[in-house]
C-alpha cells in the first residue's frame, strides 16, 4: 500500500463536484452560434431608398403583387453597405401595411456598383448606387459654368463601373453649349440639349426605357427639375444658384429610385444628391481603357507598364495614330481617352 493510499473506500469521500452550484441561464436563451438560418422563406425586393436606418423596398418587382414595404437591416449585415438599387432578401412582415417592418437578411449579387471617394487620396469608397446600367450626367451650359474635368470624373467612374454614360446639357438658352460639348465629341455617347422652354423629355425618356439610369450632376444644374419633369410624382426639391459664388445649393439629400412610365415604356430613374467634387481614389485605370474597346485592342501591343499617355515610350497608340490606323474619329477618341487617363493620373 502506498503512503498516500489509506485503504479507505472512494465512496466514503465527499463528492465535491456535486456541491458545485451551476448557475442557470438568466435569459433562458440558447448559446450563440455562427450558424445562421437559411431563410428559405425569404422574399426578394429592390431597395428604393434609405432614410435613417429604414429601407424603402419594392416587393415582387414587375409581378402581380408588386408593392412597397419598409425594412430594417439584420444584425449580421451591420457591417455591410446596403444601397439604393440593391436586390435584397426579406423575412418577417413584408406586406407593406402601416406599422409593418420586414428584415433584410441577404444582399444579392450586384451587376454594377457606382462609387466615389471623398477625395483623390482617399481609398475608402462611398457606394452611390447598385445595379444601374446607365448614367445620365447633367451639366448646365451656364450658371453654374460647366466644368470639363468634373464631367471627365463622372465618365471615369462610369467606365470603371461598367455603366453606359449619357450627357444632358441644360440652360442652353443662357449660353451656346457646342464649345463645351466639343470636348466629348470623340466618345460617341448620347447627348441631349435642354432649355428652359424646350426640355427633350421624349428623347430622354426613350433612353430610360428598360434601363436603370442614375442621374448625377453638380448642384444647381437643374437635375432635380429634370427628374420632376420626367417623374411628376417625384416632388424632388429644387434650388437656385448663388449669384455671388456661382454655386448651386444642395437640395436632394438622399439617393432614391423612382419609377419612370413614359410613352415608349417604363424604366427607373435613380436621383442622387448634387456634388461639387467626385474623388477617384478607388478607380483602376485599366477599367478606363477597357471602355474604349477599339483602342484597348491596339494597346495590347504596348510594352508592359505603358501609361498610354501622350509621349509614353513605344506606345502602340501613338504608332497607330502615326500610321493612319485610327482615322479622324479614332484620333478624337484617343484624345478623349488620354484626357481621362490624365485626369486620373493627376488624382
Amino acid at each position: 500500500m502506498s503512503w498516500w493510499d489509506d485503504g479507505a473506500d472512494d465512496e466514503d469521500e465527499p463528492d465535491y463536484e456535486a456541491d458545485i452550484r451551476i448557475r442557470p441561464n438568466p435569459k433562458a436563451n440558447r448559446p450563440r452560434t455562427k450558424q445562421r438560418p437559411a431563410h428559405a422563406d425569404a422574399v426578394t425586393a429592390r431597395v428604393l431608398g434609405v432614410d435613417r436606418g429604414r429601407y424603402s423596398v419594392l416587393v415582387d418587382e414587375g409581378g402581380p403583387g408588386e408593392h412597397e414595404a419598409t425594412a430594417a437591416r439584420a444584425r449580421e449585415l451591420r457591417k455591410q453597405a446596403i444601397v439604393t438599387g440593391d436586390l435584397v432578401d426579406l423575412v418577417g412582415d413584408s406586406s407593406g401595411a402601416t406599422g409593418s417592418l420586414a428584415r433584410i437578411v441577404r444582399i444579392g449579387e450586384r451587376t454594377t456598383l457606382l462609387r466615389r471617394s471623398a477625395d483623390d487620396t482617399d481609398e475608402v469608397e462611398r457606394v452611390i448606387v447598385a445595379n444601374a446600367d446607365r448614367m445620365l450626367i447633367v451639366v448646365a451650359a451656364a450658371n453654374p459654368e460647366p466644368r470639363v474635368r468634373l464631367v471627365d470624373r463622372y465618365l471615369v467612374a462610369a467606365y470603371d463601373a461598367g455603366i453606359e454614360p449619357m450627357l444632358v446639357i441644360t440652360k442652353t438658352d443662357l449660353a451656346d453649349p457646342e464649345p463645351f460639348l466639343a470636348n466629348f465629341a470623340g466618345l460617341g455617347f448620347p447627348v441631349f440639349r435642354s432649355g428652359e422652354e424646350d426640355m427633350p423629355l421624349t428623347e430622354i425618356g426613350a433612353a430610360l426605357v428598360d434601363h436603370r439610369t442614375v442621374f448625377v450632376g453638380h448642384s444647381g444644374v437643374g437635375k432635380s427639375t429634370l427628374v420632376n419633369a420626367l417623374v411628376p410624382s417625384a416632388e424632388r426639391a429644387t434650388g437656385h444658384v448663388n449669384e455671388v459664388t456661382g454655386r448651386g445649393r444642395h437640395t436632394s439629400s438622399s439617393t432614391v429610385c423612382l419609377h419612370y412610365d413614359g410613352e415608349a415604356g417604363a424604366g427607373w430613374v435613380i436621383d442622387t444628391p448634387g456634388v461639387r467634387s467626385f474623388g477617384l481614389g478607388h478607380v483602376n485605370p485599366e477599367s478606363i481603357l477597357r471602355s474604349f474597346t477599339d483602342l484597348a485592342a491596339i494597346a495590347e501591343r504596348c510594352p508592359r507598364g505603358c501609361t498610354h499617355l501622350a509621349g509614353a515610350p513605344d506606345c502602340a497608340l501613338d504608332e497607330a495614330a502615326a500610321a493612319g490606323e485610327l482615322g479622324e474619329a479614332g484620333l478624337a477618341r484617343l484624345d478623349s481617352l488620354r484626357r481621362l487617363l490624365t485626369t486620373f493620373a493627376a488624382a
